[in-house]
């Protein structure tokens, strides 16, 4: 899908648009979400669309996405998933075996955290809900999780699409160069976040 597609969709279709793009990223990763993302985000300059709604439809959709992947990991094994990625359907989706095993190597490393951060990373965001589904993850934990990370990047993504405005496209270049980088912050954030709270809850 190109990115006039993935814009005109948006255009046509507003949240729904945004939703049913992102739950289809989420099971086919060539889909480029961060595309339409920053592109919700820009649209909100000059649409009916708002920051919290694109953010909230994203997210919808993205657990839609989830899901369906983690029913999918219920159902096969790494085995079963790396000869559906040698099929005609499997290569017609993109899905490579290189990309199962990485994903499964960082969920076995990382576990919850893998769900919560791996939403963040190229392509792991896409099939981290695969090793989630075979490992039979706690379906309340992974909601939770799932929802947390993919609300805190679509918010994050939105926002660079609204305040880069008509450099949006521009502005996806510097977040791909700068991914890592603004994760160790917003992993900093959250932790320095947790010990305040902490230390107030024992000062009281």
């Amino acid at each position: 899908m190109n990115t006039e597609m993935i814009t005109n969709a948006i255009d046509q279709y507003g949240y729904f648009g945004i939703m049913f793009l992102i739950a289809l990223e989420n099971v086919f990763p060539p889909i480029p979400s961060e595309v339409v993302l920053a592109f919700a985000g820009y649209s909100t300059l000059h649409t009916q669309l708002t920051i919290g709604g694109s953010t909230l439809a994203a997210t919808v959709g993205a657990y839609i996405g989830a899901l369906i992947l983690y029913g999918v990991g219920r159902l096969l094994s790494s085995k079963q998933l790396k000869r559906f990625a040698r099929s005609k359907t499997g290569q017609l989706i993109r899905l490579k075996e290189a990309d199962i095993d990485k994903t499964v190597s960082f969920f076995n490393q990382k576990g919850g955290w893998a769900i919560l951060f791996g939403r963040c990373v190229p392509v792991v965001r896409s099939l981290i809900s695969i090793p989630a589904g075979m490992t039979k993850y706690p379906l309340g934990k992974f909601s939770l999780l799932t929802i947390g990370g993919t609300l805190a990047w679509n918010f994050l993504l939105i926002n660079v699409g609204h305040y880069a405005g008509k450099a949006w496209r521009q502005m996806l270049t510097v977040v791909d160069e700068w991914l890592y980088v603004i994760l160790g912050v917003a992993v900093a954030a959250g932790v320095i976040i947790w010990l305040v709270r902490r230390l107030k809850q024992k000062s009281q």
